[in-house]
């Protein structure tokens, strides 16, 4: 059975180190077309035109939180569709079962392994698509 291909990451995190780290081991190590956003209010303008597979989207920003976030994308065209990985620091399971219920496929806590995080993310891909 053939799986739908991964290619294009929606990433959205207002650290700017996660954002370049994360871009950096999902392009290069992954060979994933990433766009970034910087903020949750960034992410919802780049999404119509990106199109992206995947959404990773941080929990915890300033200007729109994740799972709010989530929730304004699934009103927009195509946004109902995208999975959502959220990244977060929140590690205690009643944080993990909110997000869940906000949709989440699955969570990446941070600090996450830069080196491992683009096999992460195509395992995460792989067993919901069967791949």
């Amino acid at each position: 059975m053939g799986g739908v291909p991964l290619r294009r990451i929606l990433l959205a995190d207002d650290e700017p180190d996660i954002l370049e780290i994360a871009r950096i081991a999902l392009s290069t190590l992954g060979g994933y077309e990433v766009a970034v956003c910087d903020s949750g209010l960034g992410f919802l303008g780049r999404l119509p035109e990106f199109k992206p597979d995947l959404a990773l989207v941080d929990v915890l920003m300033p200007d729109l939180g994740g799972v709010e976030l989530v929730q304004r994308m699934r009103t927009l065209p195509g946004g109902d569709e995208v999975p959502v990985v959220f990244l977060t620091g929140l590690v205690l399971d009643a944080e993990l079962r909110t997000l869940r219920e906000a949709g989440a496929i699955d969570i990446i806590t941070k600090p996450f392994d830069p080196m491992t995080l683009a096999a992460r993310i195509a395992g995460i891909w792989d067993e919901r698509h069967g791949c």
